[in-house]
């Protein structure tokens, strides 16, 4: 009985302890042996039921807390066998005869079977302890995991605000572009409408030459004779006619010229992509055969408002290898106003592509890297650099009678990548 008042007395202390489990379970375990130790010289012992006996009140008190469910087994029922033998000799006023002999077999049994549960602790013990340090390994690695997805994470966010940064800054450029070209062609637009204004007049006033003259002539017609003066004011105004007119078609090829202006400027890219659209084909392709025209230049375009200044050439009919089976088309590097702040020679990666037009999309390209010995690449120094690209660049066969070809018009597509290139 004093055996399990102390133990419940001692899971009590251990139960609210501020101390690890592991390291309580063999103290438990120490103060169990040492008070066996104690009462055992002083009374034998008999079992007077199961060496172990788990209780209601014991299960409800450790599990709270896992490790002390090993120290159930440790509440041990035990009475003395000769308690009325002591009892009597208590009332007698006799001393109660003391066991010098060897311990029984029971107390051997009990003591076996106490060393067994002890030895079944430890291993529970070391059981609790491995786990313990297999957790710790799993922590460590799973926080070696963490921190590397922390690096990951901060990695990336890195490269996302650059990514950012770039997105900013290119439309910052795509917007002043718009706007110094709305303005150019705001400027266009009123030069135009002076010009057509300017030739408005100059028909006018060649028409109203062109009645007085008339008028002169019947006069001089119906005259019967005339002087000097008379004779030259004709050719005074033919003269001034013939004058208004060479101004006239002046005035037109300017109008043409500034035209023409306008639609390169209105086709015009900056971003290094290029879309060439290409009416009459069959027409064209028609006159590349007869010798008419060879081949058709697109407009210029550009890697940015100051950037490299490129455009296409194409022959509908072939040229070299490709001559009158496929369409050869070349890429071609121009003579530019910023040539001199550019890097020589050109080492952009070109694509060329024809685009499909039907609902498939199966665009048809060709991609190609330059070859800086090559003088297609070098700094131009007259207007064009010699064209480079693919003379078998698609077959006839493949463009016929497809839906490359609608309304008798094909689309081209040219992409120079500008990763690289500086922006200035």
């Amino acid at each position: 009985m004093v055996c399990v008042i102390v133990v419940r007395i001692v899971v009590f202390v251990f139960e609210n302890s501020i101390y690890n489990d592991v390291w309580m379970v063999p103290v438990m375990i120490l103060l169990l042996k040492v008070l066996h130790m104690h009462i055992t010289p002083s009374m034998p012992f008999k079992s007077t039921g199961p060496l172990i006996e788990i209780k209601t009140a014991e299960v409800s008190l450790l599990s709270t807390r896992p490790t002390c469910l090993l120290l159930l087994c440790c509440v041990v029922k035990m009475e003395p066998s000769g308690s009325n033998r002591i009892t009597q000799a208590t009332n007698n006023n006799d001393v109660p005869p003391t066991s010098s002999g060897p311990p029984s077999d029971e107390f051997q049994q009990f003591k076996g079977t106490t060393e067994y549960q002890i030895m079944i602790l430890q291993r529970m013990v070391q059981e609790v302890r491995n786990s313990s340090r297999v957790g710790k390994e799993q922590i460590e690695t799973m926080s070696k995991d963490f921190d590397a997805l922390k690096t990951q994470l901060k990695t990336t966010e890195t490269r996302l605000a650059q990514l950012q940064k770039v997105v900013a800054v290119q439309t910052d450029n795509n917007t002043k572009l718009k706007r110094e070209t709305t303005e150019k062609d705001n400027a266009i637009k009123t030069k135009v409408d002076g010009l057509t204004r300017d030739i408005n007049d100059l028909k006018a006033s060649v028409q109203t030459i062109t009645q007085n003259l008339a008028e002169i002539e019947r006069n001089r017609g119906s005259s019967t004779g005339g002087g000097s003066s008379s004779a030259n004011i004709p050719e005074n105004l033919t003269q001034m006619l013939e004058a208004l007119e060479r101004q006239l078609g002046m005035y037109d090829v300017r109008i043409a010229e500034m035209d023409l202006r306008f639609q390169v400027l209105e086709t015009t890219s900056y971003n290094g992509c290029l879309v060439w659209r290409i009416r009459d084909y069959e027409r064209r392709k028609e006159d590349a055969k007869r010798g008419r025209t060879l081949s058709l230049y697109s407009q210029p375009f550009y890697t940015s408002r100051y950037g490299y200044k490129m455009c296409t050439r194409i022959y509908l009919n072939g040229d070299g290898m490709g001559k009158g089976t496929h369409i050869s088309l070349f890429f071609v590097v121009m003579k530019g106003e910023y040539d001199a702040l550019l890097p020589w020679p050109f080492r952009q990666k070109v694509t060329l592509m024809l685009l499909d037009q039907g609902p498939d999309r199966r665009h048809l390209s060709d991609t190609f890297r330059p070859d800086p010995s090559s003088s297609s690449f070098k700094r131009p120094t007259s207007d064009m650099n010699i064209a480079s690209g693919c003379p078998l660049f698609v077959s006839h066969t493949v463009v016929d009678n497809s839906t490359y070809v609608k309304e008798d018009t094909i689309f081209l597509r040219i992409v120079v990548d500008t990763g690289d290139l500086e922006n200035f």
